[in-house]
């Protein structure tokens, strides 16, 4: 193999050494795939630190770090890319230096600019773009501008406790692992599995198969339109995780308050957050005991365990929508920090 700067997904000596525990786990097409993409982390808070250390370390080609504000005391709960000499710095530029040092193979930058003022076709360059710590507006323009133009899109947070990630990637196609299925000769003759249990189909466990499939995701306005008076989704209602009408509530703080919410105004920001609960889940037809007042004590700071687990999903499922091994999930991972609870949902409007 020769070294090509990562170029079409080359992969040098050193790197197959580097990387040889992945290569034999997903193997050496995956590697490739996942050395020819560039991807942008848009938040630097202790969600997006998890992020980039993960993908960073998976070998992928270049990783953007994007965020246009400064280094806070209350970045040390969670943040471990920065120091304390680093407070009033760009949180980017801060997280630049050691995130470089985990894989020198990864050209890693750093911009300082806001999210929401990119032009659109800023994120058309990367194979992947994630935002953390970003409004709804803008969520939904760069949710639609990854959409329509095949980059997978992801998004997350984390808000004391309660942590949440999305996924759009288009129509994606993966390739999963599966039992080679071992046919007795009649059933190769009559092309059917079917009869007594005797004569179906054996699963040799020893050997397996490559089974390409195709997912549809939907775009991340379309998880946030749902008619929950119509039938099907008042249905699901009592399966749908609680922590995504939490999530609607803070995303919904955040476009009123221009922040989240902060430790400093803690009693103030708890008397908000019940308000908005309830005229959110008001809009919604929803009673407003659907999420108990018991969530707005538990939302403050980015706290690190928290960060680690949501941000080691996210990097995952960067990681396996990339290479194209595994099947993802589709579309929202929800983790609630008080009963260590995680939890997977597909929620579109029908």
């Amino acid at each position: 193999m020769m070294a090509d700067d990562g170029e079409n997904g080359a992969i040098s000596e050193a790197e197959a050494a580097l990387y040889d525990r992945q290569i034999r786990l997903w193997g050496l097409d995956a590697q490739r795939r996942l050395r020819a993409s560039s991807v942008l982390i848009a938040g630097l808070k202790g969600l997006g630190a998890e992020v980039a250390k993960n993908i960073v370390l998976s070998g992928v080609k270049a990783v953007t770090l994007l965020d246009h504000q400064q280094v806070t005391e209350e970045d040390f709960s969670s943040q471990f890319l920065v120091s304390r000499a680093d407070l009033g710095r760009n949180r980017a530029e801060a997280s630049l230096d050691r995130t470089q040092n985990l894989n020198p193979n990864v050209k890693v930058t750093a911009d300082t600019e806001d999210v929401k003022d990119k032009p659109d076709e800023f994120f058309t360059k990367f194979s992947v773009v994630c935002l953390t710590c970003c409004s709804q507006q803008t969520l939904r323009r760069v949710g639609h501008v990854c959409h329509d133009n095949g980059v997978k899109f992801y998004a997350g947070n984390v808000h004391g406790y309660c942590g949440y990630m999305f996924a759009d990637l288009g129509e994606h196609d993966y390739v999963e692992e599966k039992p080679k299925i071992i046919k007795t000769d009649k059933q190769k003759e009559e092309g059917t599995e079917d009869g007594p249990a005797a004569k179906k189909a054996k699963v040799d466990t020893t050997e397996t198969v490559m089974v390409k499939k195709t997912v549809s995701y939907c775009p991340w306005e379309e998880s946030q339109a749902v008619d929950w008076t119509s039938d099907s989704s008042s249905k699901a209602l009592k399966k749908t995780p609680q922590m995504y009408f939490v999530m609607k509530v803070l995303l919904r703080f955040r476009e009123d308050h221009d922040r989240d919410p902060a430790v400093s105004s803690r009693e103030e920001d708890k008397v908000a957050l019940l308000r908005l609960r309830d005229d959110v889940l008001t809009e919604m037809k929803l009673k407003t005991d659907l999420v108990g007042d018991e969530f707005a004590s538990h939302c403050f700071a980015a706290l690190s365990p928290v960060c680690a687990v949501v941000g080691g999903v996210l990097a995952q499922e960067i990681v396996k929508a990339v290479s194209g091994k595994d099947a993802p999930l589709n579309n929202f991972f929800f983790f609630n920090g008080i009963d260590d609870s995680g939890m997977v949902d597909c929620i579109r409007s029908s």
